[in-house]
């Protein structure tokens, strides 16, 4: 059975590959959810907070896995996340099971909407959107670009498209005499 959605992911391309990969992870419909910017700071609310910390636990439960910038938003989160080789063997122990980048990212959404869904009693409805957004991370320069983007999105909130109070950039400009 074909998929009603076209994979977004790179054709032939292995997401377990040690890399960076920077992801966006919606809530569903956009649902202004997990804080609010206040002054160009994100200001967490509890769900924002679960998603946080569900965020910074994803190291312990998959060997081999960094974490780079991250930042929640009102209704998103973007990260780095970084796959180590899983290939190394210490002693006679087995190499770690390889995971996936989609793998990752679902036991996030998972851990943290049953959380999120159990603080606002809502056991069973939606927190994130099905799909995810994902770029293949290929160059230190990338990788300090993105990590850039990512620290200053909530200063780029009130200009962003999905931010109920946004202002045109033309609100914001200083007057200019002329």
């Amino acid at each position: 059975m074909q998929s009603r959605h076209p994979s977004m992911r790179l054709r032939n391309y292995d997401y377990t590959r040690p890399n960076a990969y920077f992801v966006t992870i919606c809530t569903y419909h956009r649902q202004i959810l997990l804080g609010k910017i206040n002054n160009g700071m994100m200001d967490l609310n509890s769900y924002g907070d679960i998603a946080l910390s569900c965020w910074e636990k994803i190291p312990e439960h998959y060997s081999a896995i960094t974490l780079a910038s991250f930042t929640v938003m009102p209704n998103h989160i973007h990260g780095i996340i970084i796959i180590g080789d899983n290939d190394i063997r210490a002693g006679l122990k087995p190499a770690p099971t390889k995971y996936s980048l989609s793998e990752i990212v679902r036991a996030f959404k998972t851990f943290s909407a049953r959380d999120i869904n159990q603080a606002r009693k809502t056991p069973g409805s939606p927190v994130w959107q099905r799909y995810f957004y994902e770029h293949i991370v290929r160059s230190e320069e990338e990788f300090n670009q993105i990590s850039e983007y990512i620290i200053n999105n909530p200063l780029k909130w009130i200009l962003d498209k999905e931010n109920p109070e946004r202002k045109n950039s033309v609100d914001i400009l200083p007057f200019e005499h002329g």
